[in-house]
């Protein structure tokens, strides 16, 4: 079989060029429905995700607190997935981060793990579904505070 060799566009002085037809459309308004007030957050964080909910005529705020197993796609269609332990049961909710649902999204705690989908812990209980924590001792604390402390003044 033939190898093509595919030709990459070049402009004059590295100026960029926008995509054509189609595609350029659809991404121009991709780049409008994406959010830009939700924190950068990754698998492995726990994260309490603001939730409206609509009862009647009332509307409310809920909050789901759980950690991310994983995260899908790019764009506007991004979405990420919670989980967390209630009343001995598993429980796993899809965000559409675009979505108006979301009011709000905290990072309660961040995670390190090596892994982009934690869909492990799904098989594990108690102590053996922790996820490892970057936990700051006192001692830590005070010299990150000493140090802050030293370069404001």
């Amino acid at each position: 079989m033939a190898t093509t060799k595919t030709k990459y566009r070049r402009t004059s002085k590295g100026v960029h060029v926008g995509q054509k037809g189609l595609s350029g459309r659809v991404a121009e308004i991709e780049s409008a429905l994406i959010r830009k007030d939700l924190p950068q957050f990754s698998a492995g964080d726990t994260v309490r995700v603001h939730v409206r909910i609509k009862e009647g005529e009332k509307e409310r705020v809920q909050i789901f607190e759980g950690i991310v197993i994983a995260q899908s796609n790019r764009g506007a269609g991004r979405s990420f997935t919670v989980r967390k332990i209630s009343h001995g049961v598993g429980v796993e909710r899809i965000f559409l981060e675009s979505s108006p649902k979301v009011a709000k999204v905290e990072i309660a705690q961040v995670g390190r793990v090596r892994r982009a989908k934690l869909y492990y812990l799904r098989g594990l209980e108690g102590k053996a579904a922790r996820v490892e924590r970057e936990v700051e001792t006192l001692a830590a604390a005070a010299a990150s505070a000493a140090a802050k402390e030293k370069t404001s003044s």
